[in-house]
């Protein structure tokens, strides 16, 4: 910060942590204000003039498609957990079925029934890779999508409970 912004030159005094409050003040008031009408009003403004630019528009609305599936209120982005090898034979992880193959893809993968997998790196799921396998290759796994997420954010460390088995 300039000199004159400083906290100790504004109050007249030193506090320590002042400058954290202040951080967690500012970003709890921004949450505030785009969680409101007017701050989606304010988000909508910004969508619209990010989409007025050419190379930014094409990127901002394939990730926004996206983010908004994710993170919808409805949670149906991913249907069932299910295991699978990856990346490569006997090393197994855990992948979200989101749908089956579509388009012109279809017209390559044929003869067996084919899922669209999603599989999250670790501790981030937000970054991993989109595959497509075929069903046979894949153990559907009696676990909710949120405890196989739970699993995956965790590195493994919370575990689910375990299904009743049907012996």
């Amino acid at each position: 910060l300039p000199e004159a912004w400083q906290p100790d030159r504004l109050i007249g005094m030193h506090i320590p942590g002042f400058g954290l409050v202040l951080t967690l003040a500012v970003l709890l008031t921004v949450g505030a204000i785009a969680s409101n009408f007017i701050g989606k009003k304010l988000v909508n403004w910004g969508d619209r003039i990010v989409a007025r630019i050419p190379v930014v528009r094409g990127i901002y609305s394939s990730v926004k498609q996206v983010s908004d599936t994710l993170f919808s209120e409805s949670g149906n982005a991913f249907r069932t957990a299910v295991l699978v090898q990856w990346p490569r034979a006997d090393v197994w992880t855990i992948g979200f079925v989101t749908g089956t193959p579509g388009g012109d893809v279809t017209t390559y993968l044929r003869g067996e029934e084919f899922l669209s997998v999603y599989v999250p790196t670790t501790p981030n799921p937000t970054g991993g890779y989109f595959v497509m396998l075929r069903k046979s290759d894949c153990i559907e796994l009696k676990m909710s999508v949120d405890e196989a997420l739970k699993y995956v954010v965790s590195m493994g460390v919370v575990v689910p409970a375990a299904a009743p088995s049907n012996r």
